[in-house]
């Protein structure tokens, strides 16, 4: 028997909703409030049509737009299981990208939310459906701390991208060529905030020695030499104008106290994270280099790993796929990666790797194989196909709930 399909519009205050049969027909079009008494309603709306109509299916479907239809899924999720067996039912939260292309397959139809849920129910019709949502509220509740992470890390690099724009006009050379292997680092920054160009090209050699040693905590083992490439680039820096030499270290101190200030929430969402992942079993963290953190973030997207067939089906959610490009005896050598994929997955993936391949010497050696291959965009391009890799080994960890064996522990 073919199942009753309820396409749901979602939007801030109200949704839109579609119910459709199996053969494409409207079984009826409506709006509900976006709130527990719209959704009361839905749900009796469902269950007067699917008995009139004689289904005992229930097929519903929603893009995944932002958290506006999340209390909905999962409402409709627990109070549906009330109901069974009378009526089975299963709710699918839709890649919204997918759902656009889908729709395009039709002509000239409006953009409005009658449409809309019209073309999610029937998109549910066709069929290939991502997973069915699964009961995994454990995951969603650690999601809001890695996803949050996510979002403070991205506003930390915008904003240190900014800062170094201000640096350039400050002091171009140290923007150029800073001597330290940190620009964010304590030495690097005293530097840049306490020292105009001029100031130290006039400072002794020994009195600049003296000042990284205090700013550094007498960690250089060569500090002349950082001193005398300090006074090299002092030299050849552009001269800032009087008049802009007050608002652009206002600017750069307002900059660092943001970017400092979000440094410290991101270690307190750091700690709650790790908090957390004591509670919940995993091997992940048996790899070196990949903490709790990185843990965390890739358990939290993947929410279960029994939604995955094998470690390609991960490796195409979290976008780690490249495009084929294939025309009779032809197929292209160099192909891109396809711009799909859990973004956050992505993410923690990629982090993870860069860290996992400074410890694991099988990861190392690959990473290093890869950044050889290609003349340009290497560490990027290198690092993106070791966190490829890296699914293979986070599927098997998780799938078989083993510990990681390094690659100097193994048996030859």
């Amino acid at each position: 028997m073919s199942p009753m399909l309820i396409g749901i519009d979602v939007s801030l205050k109200s949704h839109h909703v579609q119910f459709m049969d199996g053969t494409g027909t409207s079984l009826a079009s409506f709006a509900v409030p976006n709130d527990q008494t719209g959704a009361d309603t839905l749900i009796q709306k469902m269950l007067d049509t699917a008995t009139k109509e004689q289904l005992q299916e229930l097929r519903i479907g929603m893009e995944a737009t932002s958290n506006l239809g999340w209390h909905l899924a999962h409402y409709l999720k627990a109070e549906l299981q009330g109901y069974e067996p009378r009526v089975q039912s299963q709710i699918y939260v839709l890649n919204a990208r997918k759902v656009a292309r889908f729709k395009k397959g039709y002509e000239a139809l409006p953009k409005n939310d009658r449409v809309d849920a019209w073309v999610i129910a029937d998109h549910l019709r066709f069929g290939r459906l991502p997973h069915e949502m699964k009961d995994i509220i454990q995951y969603e509740a650690l999601q809001r701390l890695t996803r949050t992470r996510f979002f403070l890390m991205n506003n930390i690099k915008r904003d240190q991208t900014f800062f170094l724009n201000q640096v350039f006009l400050k002091f171009s050379g140290m923007r150029q060529d800073n001597p330290f292997s940190d620009t964010f680092g304590n030495t690097s920054l005293a530097v840049i905030q306490e020292l105009e160009p001029e100031q130290i090209m006039n400072m002794s050699i020994e009195e600049l020695i003296s000042f990284l040693q205090d700013k550094g905590k007498n960690r250089f083992e060569k500090p002349e030499e950082i001193a005398a490439y300090l006074k090299k680039i002092a030299r050849s820096s552009y001269r800032l104008d009087k008049a802009m030499a007050d608002p652009v270290n206002i600017s750069m101190a307002t900059t660092l106290s943001v970017i400092q200030h979000l440094e410290s929430e991101v270690k307190k969402l750091d700690k709650e994270i790790a908090k957390i992942m004591k509670g919940i079993p995993q091997t992940l963290v048996s790899v070196k280099g990949i903490g709790p953190v990185f843990a965390a973030g890739i358990l939290a997207e993947i929410g279960g790993i029994d939604r995955f067939h094998d470690h390609n089906d991960l490796a195409k959610y979290a976008g780690l796929v490249w495009s084929q490009h294939q025309s009779g005896e032809f197929e292209a050598d160099e192909t891109s990666r396809m711009r799909t994929g859990n973004k956050y997955l992505r993410y923690y993936l990629v982090q993870a790797a860069d860290s996992v391949r400074k410890h694991d010497a099988e990861y190392a050696a690959f990473y290093q194989k890869k950044y050889d291959e290609v003349p340009k965009h290497k560490h990027k391009r290198a690092l993106v196909l070791s966190a490829r890799k890296l699914v293979r080994l986070v599927f098997m960890l998780l799938k078989t709930n083993t510990l990681y064996t390094p690659p100097e522990r193994r048996n030859p």
